[in-house]
């Protein structure tokens, strides 16, 4: 079966879910199928699926990893600062994060934690459920069936990554700041984001986690702050208990790659 083949199989097998699949017409080129696959996974129900669709999928998505450019070592990105012991674990990306290989990825996830159902959404949460893969959402229900409430702010939940080129996807919920101001509770929240994902690598004993810009964006929380908060509360970790993880900050903009750059450059005249 070629890549082809495998996008039209499932989107033809989603489409035979819905009720209102015979009404959605298929595109011709790739480009466009790829954008109806991709919102078709975005809206699935967490719901069982046969193993030949799987198959069918999880061949398909290992293709699109390669046709994305392919899997980026976390664990060989250079330092922020080789000569600084927290700083020598400490690194910036610039890049989409499901293209990392890592021990653990960090989801931005909703306090429903299934994922954003918002069809080709450019979220970071949507972006890791569509190349992850439809058992994503899977096994976030079953996590939150288990637990039978939402997801509090601050704390992480872990999954595998399925189809991503990491081992673990860490899913943790940020504060939501309505009005742009953070205030000292969505301070102490945002850290907490962060010391539990920490907590959990050195507990599982991992040896590289990667951070996203968790909180900002739609989620209100200002993005200077939010990244002085990020890499304040992962170098005190690094440097008091733990003398293995490498922390990965992950970033999309310019903006939020110069800002990350100016807080680990002070770090290191500091």
């Amino acid at each position: 079966m070629t890549q082809d083949d495998r996008r039209r199989y499932l989107i033809d097998a989603l489409l035979a879910e819905r009720a209102d699949g015979g009404k959605i017409v298929t595109p011709e080129d790739a480009e466009g199928q790829r954008a109806l696959l991709r919102a078709l996974m975005n809206v699935r129900p967490p719901a069982p699926v046969t193993h030949e669709v799987l198959a069918a999928q999880d061949a398909y998505l290992a293709e699109r990893l390669v046709e994305r450019g392919g899997a980026v070592d976390a664990a060989h990105l250079e330092p922020a600062d080789a000569a600084d012991p927290a700083g020598s674990r400490i690194a910036l990306w610039r890049g989409d994060i499901t293209l990392l290989a890592a021990d653990a990825i960090v989801n931005a996830a909703n306090s429903q934690m299934l994922g954003c159902f918002v069809p080709g959404h450019h979220c970071i949460d949507n972006a890791i459920h569509t190349y992850a893969g439809i058992e994503l959402r899977l096994a976030c229900a079953e996590l939150m069936r288990a637990q039978g409430n939402e997801e509090p702010t601050g704390q992480v939940k872990v999954t595998p990554a399925f189809n991503l080129p990491a081992r673990y996807v860490f899913h943790t919920v940020g504060p939501i700041v309505r009005d742009g101001t953070a205030i000292p509770r969505d301070r102490k929240l945002l850290a907490s984001c962060y010391r539990s994902c920490l907590t959990e690598a050195t507990r599982r004993g991992l040896g590289t986690l990667v951070f996203c810009c968790i909180s900002t964006g739609l989620f209100g929380f200002p993005q200077e702050e939010a990244a002085r908060i990020a890499v304040d509360t992962v170098r005190a970790h690094l440097t008091r208990t733990d003398s293995q993880l490498k922390v990965v900050f992950d970033v999309f903009s310019d903006r939020d790659e110069c800002v990350y750059q100016e807080l680990l450059n002070r770090a290191r005249t500091s």
